[in-house]
Parts: C-alpha cells; sequence; structure tokens
C-alpha cells in the first residue's frame, strides 16, 4: 500500500514540475507571437532532439535566456574529425569556431556558416553545408543511460542466482516481470523448444521500450521513442532476427506455400514476400505514432489552462491533463508489452515446424 502511495505521489510531482515548466516558458511573450503560437512552438521544441541535456529555461529580469542543464559533445566530420562542447553552440545563439571551419545550431541542426553565422535560406530550406553529425544527442545519451541502468541490474540479478540466492530491492519487483514475459509472451508464440534462443532480445526490448517510455512522461524532456530513427532501428532488429531465424518451412509458406494451385502461388508468393516487410514496419510506426501523439495531446492540454486564465476552465484542463498522464502511464507499458509480443509471434512463426498432409 506504502509502495502505492509513494508512486501516486511521485507522479503527481512529475505533473506539477511539467506545468511548472511550461508556466515558466509561457511567462515570457516574444514580441509579434500570441500565446497560441508560443504554446505550439513550445510543444514542437519538446518533441525534438537536442544537442545538450536542458531541464528547462527561463528570462531572467534582465531578458536574458538561461538554461538549466549541461552540454553534450558533438562530433563532426567535416574536412576531418570535429569534436567539441555543445556549450560553444550556446543553443543555437553563438558561433563555434573549430579547426578553422564556424557552425551554428539552427532549428536542431547544425550547418557551416561564416563567422557572422549567416544562415542562407531559399524557399523555406537551409542552403549551407550540412556537415556529418554523429553527436551525443539527448536521445543518444539517454539510450546510453538507459542500457547501463538495464545492464547493472540484470547483471547484478544474474550474479545473485548464479549464487543462489534470492533476489533483493528491485529484483523482486522485476522477477515477476521477467516470468510473465517467458510464460506468456515467449512460450506461448514460439514454443518451448525455440524460445530460449530469443529470451534475451525480447527481455531487453521490453524493458528498454517500459523504461524509456516512462522517462518521456518526466519533466527532463526525454522522448526517445518518439523519434522515428530509434523505432526504425528497434523495428529492423526484429525484422533482422526474424529473416535470419526462418526456416525451410517458413520461406517455403512465402514463396512457395503448399496446398495452393500454382497460379495462385506465383500472385501469392510477392504479395506474402511484401507482408515480411510490412509487419516490421507497423511496429515502428505503432510505437512512434503512439508515443508522440500522447505527448502532444498531454502538452496541448496543459496549454489550454495557460489560455483559459479562469478557474473553470484551468480547473478542468488540469484534471483532464492529469487523468491522461495517468493514462500515460499504462500506453507506456502496453506499447512495449505490444512490440515485445508481436516481435516474439514473428520469431514462432519463423521457427515454427509445420507438417504437410
Amino acid at each position: 500500500m506504502q509502495n502505492v502511495i509513494s508512486l501516486k505521489t511521485i507522479c503527481l510531482l512529475f505533473f506539477f514540475v511539467t506545468a511548472f515548466s511550461f508556466a515558466k516558458e509561457e511567462g515570457h511573450h516574444e514580441e509579434g507571437k500570441d500565446l497560441k503560437t508560443e504554446i505550439k512552438e513550445y510543444i514542437d521544441h519538446h518533441l525534438l532532439d537536442s544537442h545538450d541535456f536542458s531541464l528547462f529555461s527561463y528570462t531572467n529580469d534582465a531578458g536574458e535566456h538561461k538554461y538549466i542543464g549541461f552540454p553534450l559533445p558533438v562530433i563532426l566530420f567535416d574536412n576531418g574529425l570535429k569534436v567539441f562542447s555543445s556549450s560553444k553552440l550556446h543553443h543555437g545563439e553563438s558561433v563555434a569556431e573549430v579547426g578553422g571551419e564556424y557552425y551554428k545550431l539552427y532549428h536542431g541542426k547544425i550547418y557551416k556558416t561564416d563567422a557572422e553565422g549567416t544562415i542562407h535560406e531559399e524557399h523555406h530550406h537551409v542552403s549551407n553545408v550540412k556537415p556529418l553529425d554523429f553527436s551525443i544527442t539527448k536521445n543518444v545519451f539517454t539510450v546510453f543511460l538507459v542500457g547501463l541502468l538495464m545492464f547493472f541490474i540484470f547483471s547484478r540479478m544474474a550474479k545473485t542466482y548464479k549464487n543462489g540466492q534470492m533476489t533483493k530491492g528491485i529484483g523482486r519487483f522485476l522477477e515477476p516481470i521477467i516470468i510473465y514475459v517467458r510464460d506468456e509472451i515467449a512460450i506461448p508464440n514460439i514454443g518451448k523448444k525455440h524460445y530460449k534462443r530469443y529470451m534475451s532480445y525480447l527481455l531487453t526490448i521490453f524493458f528498454f521500450i517500459w523504461i524509456i517510455n516512462l522517462l518521456g512522461l518526466t519533466p527532463l524532456g526525454v522522448n526517445v521513442t518518439n523519434n522515428i530513427a530509434v523505432t526504425f532501428a528497434l523495428a529492423l532488429l526484429t525484422y533482422l532476427i526474424t529473416t535470419f531465424s526462418g526456416n525451410k518451412n517458413y520461406w517455403k509458406h512465402i514463396f512457395w506455400m503448399p496446398g495452393v494451385p500454382v497460379p495462385m502461388k506465383i500472385i501469392l508468393a510477392p504479395i506474402e514476400l511484401l507482408g515480411t516487410f510490412i509487419k516490421p514496419f507497423s511496429l515502428l510506426i505503432r510505437l512512434y505514432a503512439n508515443i508522440t501523439a500522447g505527448h502532444i495531446v498531454l502538452m496541448s492540454i496543459i496549454g489550454l489552462m495557460f489560455i483559459f486564465k479562469n478557474w473553470v476552465g484551468s480547473t478542468l484542463s488540469f484534471g483532464l491533463a492529469f487523468v491522461l498522464s495517468l493514462l500515460e502511464l499504462l500506453v507506456a507499458a502496453l506499447q512495449a508489452y505490444i512490440f515485445t509480443m508481436l516481435s516474439a509471434l514473428y520469431f514462432g512463426s519463423a521457427v515454427e515446424e509445420h507438417h504437410d498432409h
């Protein structure tokens, strides 16, 4: 009971801090922009990746923008390797001089400029040269952090089991979830004969997606799974494992289905082959769209509180946003479950042993 109360308290605290950060940002109005435009820009900024880990920003009495956070390494390949701190870019407000070259951050991307930081735009497209960017952005940093966290937690659990001891602390919370993934996802969809080959991957993507989604609900501004490149990478891994795990029966049922007339086999073969690409594609779109939509809706409802500016509308918006934030906790786990379940289903179809009658 105490753990449930603590979880609710943490969720409520996260929600209040998010709303407070939103209010701090909206407290300063730029000239020529109405409140709705500022809210839209704030939401767009919240969804984007960044080259530094900024928690929130504010404007002091002198009109200066102040950022709370820390810089990250910028790694560019432009006539050689260029490595420097993102603090040189100062959130796009300064021009960074590195090795005789000048770079500026503009709308989340780094461009090559002159010493004044001139950005050339033609038909709303920047014509400046854009160097190859391998920077450690906020999303990349978060992926590394979650990976190290998972490695530390599960290696400790494995060491405890190896010594024949009971798990302690967070291990007692994770153990039933691991058993659930094994007994309710892996074995029913893959089978007892082959499921062990895929357990490490299934557990990794389940906890990775779940933890990343939960971090996205905090005021940290971490939105990894609403980056389509991340969901594409996860779906690509599922596709590659399915493809290379497929046995002869799997490929036979794709290219030359048994018990089907030859003309139909010729027609169905390309459709079945296309289906092998569509299935993982649906994984990446489902995860990306649900998380992105959830963030947009939640931030929009919070923004309504500052538009209504009365106790009726603001109170209703606050209540709806709080309920939706609790629903997002369910969505965070549900999306991890769906991605893991469908991956196991694809693996099961690849290794299934069919018997022709």
